[in-house]
C-alpha cells in the first residue's frame, strides 16, 4: 500500500513540475499539495518537501492565507509523524505570522496557542507567557471570546509560577486589574490557594486544592504537567530545609 501512495505522490510531483514549466503556478501548487497528501501516508519527509514547494508558490503569488494553512499541515506532520516539536513550533509561528499579516487574528492566535503549549512543555516559559498574555488580552476585549480570557491568564500565571512564586503573585494581581472578571473565576481562586500553600510550604494543602478543582473542571495533560512541576518545587524546598 505504501508503494502505491509513493507512486501517486511521485506522479503528482511530476505533474506539478510540468505545470511549472508551462508557467501555470496555481495548478503546480495544487499538484504539490496533492503530492504532499499522498506522501503523508507513506513518507512524511517527502510530504513536507512537497508542501514546502507549494508554500513557496503561494507566497510568491501573495496568497498568504493558503500558505499559512499548509504550514499548519507541516506542523501537524512534525507533531505526529516526525515528533520534532521544535520544527512544529517554527511552522506554527510562520503560519501565525502570515495570518496576522492578513488580519486573521483568531486564526493567528490558534497557531500561537499551539506554540505556547509546546514552549511551556519545553520550559521556554517567557515565550509561553508572552503568548498567553497577548491572546488573553485580545480575548477579554471581544464579546465572543471574553469567557476564554480566564483560561489564557490562568496558563500564563502557571508558567510564571514555574519560574518563581513571587512573579506568579504579581501576575495574578495584574490579571485581576486588567480583567476584573478573573477574580471570580475558579482558576484565579485556585491560583491564590496554590500560592498560599507554596508560601506555607504545605504540600497537603496544595494537593487538596488541585484535587478539589479537578472534581469540577477536569485537568488536561498540560495543566497536570505544570501543576506537578510546581508541586515538585515545594517538595524540593521541603527537603532543602531538612
Amino acid at each position: 500500500m505504501a508503494k502505491n501512495w509513493c507512486a501517486a505522490g511521485n506522479a503528482f510531483s511530476q505533474a506539478a513540475n510540468l505545470h511549472l514549466q508551462m508557467q501555470s503556478k496555481h495548478d503546480a501548487a495544487t499538484n504539490f499539495i496533492d503530492a504532499g497528501n499522498a506522501f503523508k501516508k507513506a513518507d512524511p519527509q517527502e510530504a513536507i518537501n512537497c508542501l514546502n514547494r507549494a508554500i513557496e508558490i503561494y507566497t510568491d503569488m501573495g496568497r498568504f492565507t493558503i500558505a499559512a494553512k499548509h504550514h499548519i499541515t507541516i506542523a501537524e506532520i512534525y507533531e505526529t509523524e516526525m515528533v520534532d516539536i521544535d520544527k512544529a513550533i517554527a511552522h506554527y509561528e510562520q503560519a501565525a505570522d502570515y495570518y496576522k499579516g492578513e488580519e486573521s487574528t483568531s486564526s493567528a492566535n490558534k497557531c500561537l496557542l499551539k506554540v505556547a503549549t509546546y514552549a511551556a512543555q519545553l520550559e521556554q516559559y517567557p515565550k509561553a507567557i508572552e503568548i498567553y498574555e497577548q491572546v488573553g488580552t485580545h480575548a477579554m476585549d471581544s464579546t465572543l471570546l471574553k469567557y476564554s480570557a480566564k483560561d489564557h491568564f490562568f496558563k500564563a500565571a502557571l508558567c510564571h509560577f514555574c519560574v518563581d512564586m513571587f512573579n506568579a503573585k504579581l501576575a495574578v494581581q495584574k490579571y485581576e486589574e486588567m480583567f476584573p472578571a478573573f477574580s471570580d473565576a475558579r482558576e484565579c481562586k485556585l491560583l491564590k490557594k496554590l500560592l498560599d500553600a507554596y508560601e506555607e510550604q504545605n504540600l497537603e494543602a496544595y494537593t487538596d486544592s488541585v484535587k478539589e478543582f479537578d472534581t469540577i473542571s477536569r485537568l488536561d495533560q498540560w495543566l497536570t504537567t505544570m501543576l506537578l512541576r510546581i508541586k515538585k518545587t515545594i517538595q524540593d524546598d521541603e527537603s532543602d530545609l531538612r
